[in-house]
């Protein structure tokens, strides 16, 4: 302001109405810093009188205006401190009004800032100089200035961060680089403020002190003290020296905070990176027990440790599978469990492989066929399961050494010793029982699917669905038919089939189909009764000869309509044969068969998919799913030994895993089945099958995938009858998540370490969902506390203690009131919702860092 501006704004000051009870006007301009000394003496106001307030002038200024002219209008110039301590004038100040006119002042004005706060706004005038950097830290809206809340805004307005919170500006100047030299916000604050003070803040927010303080070693002094929470110090003597001795909480906190950041998360996993390579964590971890550093959340390296720990553990044959699976679920609430998740699945089933081999170490019984059949049904194919679930994690992580190592055991375990046991067990059980009389008691034969299965359906005049995918075999629809009890409202129950022999397409997409006689003619190709069932016109023109409203269609061409072209399509019709084909048309490629597993899964999501929509687009209740026949599947190749030569005899036809002939001989190494209890066997033909998993030596590739033969995984298949159910309809189980409950009574928190204990109120089952929480404390602004934690709800135990969770808090170290309420914030994950909000009182009277 020039002093044509003041005299300006003190002039339209003179000239506003009197207020009730005002005679006059009385100014007193403080001019503390002396800018207009020289101009008071040539200062005119209209209608106003001019005097200058010095030292010893007081007592004169007071009988002036209250004795010899109490009725005119007076501006008392002046540089002095208008206290209320040895001021004559006090009283007189208390009704007038004080005017400013330099930069400080008038900031204060503006800002409505105690002029007692003026010496803190003077340190960082330059701040203010600029209007952009003005306009900022007046909408941070403070509504109480003080020293610390002033620096604050200045730290968080130089920082770019949009609220006065000293953690947000540490972590924006994190951010910004480590190299202080570089970092553009300490330079900025070298410049408008004072880099001294915003060391302080953080040896008071953090308990880092040093005499040449960096952003480096403030790095690291976070990360290991978030570090010290959840490992016992005395195996942290190396870097002692970066443990805060105060303010501890507030580092994990911090750490926490940045770690759980939708978008920041990224950097603070690489600055993470830099701290281990500085500290030699692997040297450091390498002495202390898993269990003392298994909660620890701060470093990559901490689950790299656990993994090699199980890693380690199982090749070297220790069995401490419950520990192992424990540890491995524990971590799936850790930050960085993503970055190993395939790692992890892989550990996970190689550890219930071994766990089974551990329970049928003595070797998988050999028994009457129906008896090992409903064994495999029951019990046996989860290793099928386990061995798939290994190579897709597996495949995610290739180039892993020490996955590579655990490869070699998973495929001696699968491989050697359970396919070996199984199938020459069950083989030897086939010849003995099934070799003149292709079936089992109690099991339904493929062939006798569409009159028990579909036939009822269309004699109540019921819409059915069909779906036949293509080399589906037993253990996937296991797995489909779970995820359809546990994600829809529908009910899905699931039988298994024996297949026909030999268990390939052409056969077994026939034996599906309605039909009297089923037989192959001259030219090996398949009949019903009397027409061929070659490819989807055949097949579809069988069934439409069957029931005139159907409709047969290939899974890919339903999936390109639209709504309403589904539903314009299916229109009136009853059956409906829906094909399918991902997992054979990938593992029967040689160039592709090694991509079998992957098929599986997207299998399962698009089966799970269709499913869906013939519920919601097409209001399908009868819904079946079920295959041709399944599969045998190995990744490593094959030795010499798994292939067998050709059969002596003459063939009519020849595959790795069957041999067609219509000559009786019996041959080592082969099993002889008469297909006369499959087909009509015009031709008289006879079936060989290798003994156990042995393919036939042929020219070409794709040894590896294979199917025809009577191993349980290819002749046992799934049949899974889905019936959509709606809600509220009668008898219909809602679907719903398993909800987490706070246990511990307690509601008052007396330490910055605290636990709390959580229960899953119900295990995880049909139409029970897992849930994921959130936890963390909040005040009553909803502004975060504590640490955050994570609860994955997906226990499936009946056994109400083994579905307890014990979780470990730290409050900020900031002042709390007892008076005020706080509270535990349980929020879903998926939905993002808060499924509960309890009040805590907050009480620490005694200021402690340890826990209870």
């Amino acid at each position: 302001m020039n002093i044509e501006q003041i005299a300006s704004a003190l002039q339209d000051i003179f000239n506003e109405p009197l207020k009730d009870g005002e005679q006059r006007k009385i100014v007193f301009w403080v001019d503390k810093d002396q800018e207009f000394i020289e101009e008071i003496e040539q200062f005119v106001l209209d209608g106003v009188k001019v005097q200058t307030l010095l030292d010893n002038n007081q007592f004169y200024m007071k009988y002036l205006l209250e004795e010899e002219d109490p009725t005119s209008h007076y501006l008392i110039y002046t540089n002095l401190e208008l206290g209320l301590e040895n001021n004559w004038l006090a009283d007189t100040v208390l009704y007038s009004k004080t005017f400013y006119a330099d930069r400080v002042s008038l900031i204060l004005n503006d800002l409505n800032i105690d002029p007692a706060l003026r010496s803190v706004v003077k340190k960082y005038e330059r701040f203010f100089q600029n209007k952009e950097r003005y306009r900022k830290f007046q909408a941070m809206g403070i509504a109480e200035f003080n020293e610390v809340s002033i620096e604050r805004a200045i730290m968080s307005v130089l920082c770019n961060v949009k609220v006065p919170d000293f953690a947000e500006i540490l972590k924006s100047v994190l951010i910004e680089t480590l190299e202080d030299e570089n970092n553009k916000y300490l330079q900025l604050m070298n410049k408008y403020f004072d880099l001294s003070v915003f060391w302080q803040y953080v040896a008071d927010f953090y308990g880092y002190e040093r005499e040449n303080p960096s952003l480096k070693t403030l790095l690291i002094h976070l990360a290991v003290t978030a570090f010290s929470h959840s490992v016992p110090e005395q195996y942290l003597s190396a870097v002692k020296d970066f443990v805060a001795t105060r303010s501890k909480t507030n580092a994990l906190v911090f750490m926490d905070h940045w770690m759980h950041h939708k978008t920041d998360f990224e950097l603070y996993d690489q600055y993470v990176e830099i701290v281990e390579q500085e500290i030699q964590i692997s040297k450091l971890l390498q002495p202390i027990p898993v269990d003392e550093f298994k909660q620890a959340d701060t470093f990559p390296y901490v689950d790299k440790a656990i993994i090699i720990y199980i890693a380690n553990s199982l090749l070297e044959g220790r069995e401490d599978f419950e520990e192992y699976i424990k540890l491995i679920k524990l971590r799936r609430a850790k930050h960085f469990y993503e970055k190993y998740a395939s790692i992890y699945e892989a550990l996970l089933y190689s550890v219930k492989m071994q766990a089974f081999y551990v329970e049928y170490r003595h070797g998988i019984p050999s028994g009457q066929a129906v008896d090992m059949f409903k064994a495999y049904e029951s019990k046996y194919y989860v290793m099928d399961t386990y061995y798939r679930k290994f190579y897709v994690a597996y495949d995610a992580e290739s180039n892993n050494e020490m996955l590579k190592k655990l490869k070699d055991l998973v495929e001696h375990l699968y491989t050697h010793w359970f396919m070996g046991e199984l199938s020459v067990n069950w083989s030897k059980a086939v010849k003995e029982e099934m070799a003149s009389n292709w079936s089992l008691p109690g099991v339904v034969n493929q062939q006798a699917f569409y009159t028990s299965t579909v036939a009822p359906h269309i004699r109540h005049d019921e819409r059915v669905f069909v779906i036949i995918s293509d080399a589906f075999r037993y253990e996937v629809g296991v797995e489909l038919a779970e995820r359809l009890n546990s994600e829809t409202i529908g009910t899905c129950t699931i039988q298994s089939m024996l297949s026909v022999l030999p268990s390939v397409t052409k056969l077994g997409m026939a034996s599906l189909l309605p039909h009297k006689t089923l037989d192959f003619n001259e030219s090996m190709k398949v009949l019903v009764d009397g027409k061929s069932t070659a490819g989807i016109e055949n097949r579809r023109a069988i069934i439409e000869n069957a029931v005139a409203d159907s409709m047969t269609v290939h899974y890919q061409d339903m999936m390109n309509m639209n709504k309403a072209g589904r539903r314009e399509t299916f229109k009136g019709k009853k059956l409906i044969y829906i094909y399918h084909d991902t997992i054979d048309g990938t593992g029967d490629n040689a160039s592709t068969e090694i991509y079998t597993f992957d098929a599986v899964d997207r299998t399962l999501n698009q089966l799970y998919d269709l499913v869906k929509i013939i519920r919601d687009d097409l209001s399908g209740t009868n819904v079946y799913i079920t295959a041709d026949h399944g599969f045998l599947y190995q990744r490593e190749p094959l030795e010499e030994s798994d292939k067998i030569e050709k059969v002596k005899i003459d063939t009519v036809e020849l595959s790795r895993r069957y041999t067609l002939s219509k000559e009786g001989e019996e041959i080592d190494g082969q099993i002889k089945i008469d297909l006369s209890s499959v087909v009509q066997n015009e031709q008289q033909l006879y079936a060989y099958v290798p003994m156990g998993t042995i393919r036939n030596r042929k020219q070409g590739q794709g040894v590896n995938f294979v199917h025809g033969g009577a191993s349980l995984q290819e002749i046992m298949i799934p049949l899974l009858s889905f019936k959509n159910k709606r809600a509220g309809q009668k008898g219909v189980q809602k679907l719903d998540k398993v909800e987490i409950k706070l246990t511990s009574t307690m509601r008052k928190v007396t330490n910055r370490i605290f636990n709390l204990n959580f229960f899953q109120t119900e295990k995880v089952g049909e139409k029970l969902k897992p849930q994921t929480v959130l936890i963390y404390m909040v005040d009553d602004e909803n502004n975060v506390l504590s640490n955050e934690e994570t609860i994955i709800g997906d226990r499936t135990s009946s056994n109400p203690a083994e579905r307890e969770y014990k979780i470990r808090f730290a409050l900020k170290n900031i002042p709390y009131d007892r008076s005020k309420s706080y509270y535990l914030v349980i929020k879903d994950v998926e939905t993002g919702i808060e499924k509960d909000k309890i009040p805590f009182e907050i009480n620490l009277s005694i200021v402690s860092d340890f826990d209870f």
